[in-house]
């Protein structure tokens, strides 16, 4: 079960698009949308990301920052970040640590047993490292609501 509101996020270090690390202590300070996705280049994670993008004006004036992590290596995200124009980190957990630092593990993805990546989930910290919003999605075919998160955010 993933982590609650009101739990102090794990902080974590991933390698971004560059092979460069980005941690989420980086950003204290200011609220941080974390946006955990099963895998680049797959269309729901393509429209969930895509409405990211195109929801920037909304989250530049709440100020926040959108970290998009997935178990993809970097050149795979690198590859997806540039297909669509994604102008926000897109961070490599190849390693699982932080999916399992927040409790999302999803095991058998596509049906391919044994395979693991993340589940579909947004989770919101605030400028003090505190988790503020929480969404894992039913299943990885399912969008987040869009419209709840980002109210949230704006609430901050």
């Amino acid at each position: 079960m993933a982590l609650s509101v009101g739990t102090t996020a794990p902080d974590f270090t991933l390698l971004d698009t560059n092979k460069q690390p980005v941690s989420l202590s980086t950003y204290a300070g200011q609220p941080v949308v974390l946006v955990f996705f099963p895998a680049a280049f797959t269309g729901v994670c393509e429209a969930e990301l895509c409405a990211f993008r195109d929801s920037m004006t909304r989250l530049n004036a709440a100020n926040a920052q959108v970290l998009a992590i997935s178990a993809d290596l970097p050149f795979a995200n690198g590859g997806f970040a540039k297909a669509n124009g994604f102008t926000f980190p897109l961070l490599s957990d190849w390693k699982l640590e932080t999916i399992h630092a927040y409790d999302i593990p999803f095991t058998g993805f596509a049906g391919i047993e044994g395979l693991v990546r993340s589940e579909r989930a947004v989770f919101i910290v605030d400028g003090s490292g505190v988790i503020r919003y929480v969404e894992v999605t039913a299943n990885p075919g399912v969008e987040p609501n869009y419209d709840a998160l980002l109210s949230a955010l704006e609430q901050l």
